[in-house]
């Protein structure tokens, strides 16, 4: 019975070990399965994400200085100087007029032509007596009545955008005047990105990408001279992957993920290309930690189990012995696990770094193009300083100082409103809360405000007055009217601003203050008046702003009060409950 007993004993201790091993391993491929599959649904969904985050940000940018641009010739064409220089051919301060265009418009460079195609004055000196006269840019914008846009190949590589727009006097065309539009700014600033970006025309063809060798190509040659993987590799891929993701296409050998957007701008699309690598490095990490512990619990159940056999029959020391080295070498893989994980948390952490610095270097490239014309403005009105200094001329350098000052507090403005760069220009009208929009606005003007000491008195409603619109365009013209105001009180004792928000038939906000008032009403709204001093302006801000208002179904007005100062009124059509829920709908 003896003997028997001690035949049976190790049978069933075998069979324990056995179900025990079977038990965990089932449990670890379905904790391990399970865990995969959410993590990469969840890190995927993530990713794309912040893909489409991505491309609806550079799609807005694009769009945004796209319609900047494309008032200018409009507002340029009835420059009366620009016309009178072409008329008497007379062009000796017509390119510093232009340059004056630029520090205030902010647009890339502009070009005005004679009648002959002949560059007669530019932003850009070297251009000066070229001839375009053969250009689609100058004989479209001839043929023309309205704004022309053109996109023409370098020969360089890469392709130069134009707006371009006939000047008139009389019924006689005298020229044309345009704009070159910087877009390959958008290209240096996706230079930082792991992502593949490419921008394509109605045709089809490639106009910015981040590789340049795309640029030109459309998309399907495009992604033709990259190397792909053969469809075996690919099959071997997909069996290897955890997860057997299908991919949208195959960039460089690698499975990504391509988003498509339209750009609402004569037929342009945008595409990006987000690798799947990143969800399953982190998927991996996770799933990595896992097996480790069912490595760690399967040592455990090793270890238990030779403690219990090892005391009862001999005949299993041999296998205990071989359960505690299996155990010391599960511990050394432990140990190497641990090592690992930690080598996995320093890289995780230096992927995080780059990523802010390749996030600080967008902004850096931001800032250094958006500061790049003030800084050449305060050098060129230094040197002329010190020469009227030389000259014994002090109130004319005092004069240039003056202009240093003004593009100091425009740097100033410039470094502020960044923050408000990865808000995108809206493609569709949506509902706007005014009172927030002026809140926003004083919150930008605030550092104007503590430089002087005006008293502002705002009137606002209880509820909430929506008008459907766009956002940073609305906030435009408001910023603008206090900045008005404030002028017009510089020269009062006691400034005073009131600003009235009301709901009636349309939002109304109504700006009023003590200032001298308005001289000439009929004319306030034409491009180029102004009343400011030279070099304060040249009269766009209120002709924008009045357009702006104006594509928004609303208009914007201007009277003087009755006990003084000027009175400026925007009215927008209310959105009411109903048009409420159909916008919400």
């Amino acid at each position: 019975m003896s003997a028997s007993s001690d035949i049976k004993l190790p049978l069933t201790v075998s069979w324990r070990v056995r179900l025990a091993l079977v038990f965990l391993l089932v449990i670890a491929v379905i904790v391990i399965s399970v865990t995969n599959k959410l993590l990469t649904d969840r890190f995927t969904d993530s990713t794309r994400n912040r893909a489409e985050v991505r491309i609806a940000l550079y799609s807005g940018n694009l769009l945004a200085e796209l319609r900047q641009n494309a008032i200018v010739p409009q507002l340029l064409a009835r420059d009366p100087s620009l016309i009178a220089a072409l008329q008497d051919a007379d062009y000796s301060l017509s390119t510093q007029r232009l340059i004056s265009f630029v520090d205030e418009i902010g647009a890339a460079s502009l070009m005005l032509y004679d009648i002959d195609g002949r560059t007669v004055a530019a932003t850009d000196r070297n251009r000066l007596g070229s001839s375009h006269r053969s250009e689609p840019y100058f004989f479209d914008a001839i043929r023309s009545n309205t704004t022309v846009f053109s996109t023409i190949e370098r020969q360089s590589g890469g392709y130069r955008f134009m707006y371009s727009r006939r000047i008139q006097s009389g019924g006689n065309t005298l020229g044309v005047i345009a704009v070159e539009v910087d877009l390959r700014k958008f290209e240096r600033a996706w230079a930082g990105i792991s992502d593949a970006v490419i921008v394509t025309d109605s045709t089809g063809t490639i106009i910015l990408a981040t590789s340049p060798r795309w640029r030109g190509l459309t998309e399907a040659e495009a992604l033709a001279n990259q190397t792909a993987q053969t469809a075996i590799e690919r099959a071997i891929k997909a069996t290897a992957d955890w997860t057997a993701l299908p991919p949208d296409a195959y960039l460089q050998g690698e499975a990504v993920m391509r988003l498509e957007s339209r750009i609402p701008f004569r037929g342009w699309r945008i595409t990006s290309y987000t690798t799947y690598a990143s969800v399953r490095e982190r998927v991996n990490g996770v799933l990595a930690l896992e097996v480790m512990g069912f490595a760690i619990l399967l040592a455990l159940t090793f270890y238990f189990l030779s403690r219990q056999t090892a005391g009862r029959l001999a005949i299993f020391q041999r296998e205990s012995a071989k359960l505690r080295a299996l155990n010391a070498a599960l511990q050394r893989e432990i140990a190497e696990r641990k090592r690992v994980q930690e080598t996995l948390a320093v890289a995780e952490q230096t992927l995080e770094q780059s990523s802010k610095l390749a996030a600080l270097g967008e902004m850096s490239a931001a800032v250094s193009h958006e500061l790049n014309q003030p800084l050449a403005a305060m050098k060129t009105y230094l040197a002329g300083a010190r020469l009227l200094l030389r000259r014994n001329r002090p109130d004319e350098a005092l004069s240039s100082f003056g202009r240093i000052d003004d593009l100091i507090e425009r740097m100033g403005a410039i470094t502020r409103q960044l923050k408000s760069y990865a808000r995108k220009g809206q493609e569709a009208f949506s509902p706007v809360d005014m009172g927030a929009a002026l809140a926003s606005s004083m919150s930008m003007m605030e550092p104007q405000l503590r430089q002087r000491k005006v008293q502002i008195a705002r009137i606002l409603p209880d509820d909430p007055v929506i008008v459907m619109g766009d956002r940073m365009r609305i906030e435009q013209v408001m910023v603008n009217l206090l900045r008005n105001a404030l002028d017009a009180t510089k020269s009062v004792r006691n400034p005073q601003v009131e600003i009235i928000l009301s709901a009636g038939e349309t939002a109304t906000l109504t700006v009023r203050d003590n200032g001298p008032g308005i001289e000439d009403l009929d004319a306030l709204f034409e491009p180029f008046y102004t009343t400011k001093q030279p070099g304060d302006g040249v009269g766009l801000g209120l002709a924008i702003s009045s357009g702006i208002v104006n594509d928004l179904g609303g208009r914007l007005t201007a009277r003087n009060g009755q006990a003084g100062g000027a009175v400026f009124e925007m009215q927008l059509p209310i959105l009411g409950e109903k048009n409420t829920v159909e916008a919400a709908e």
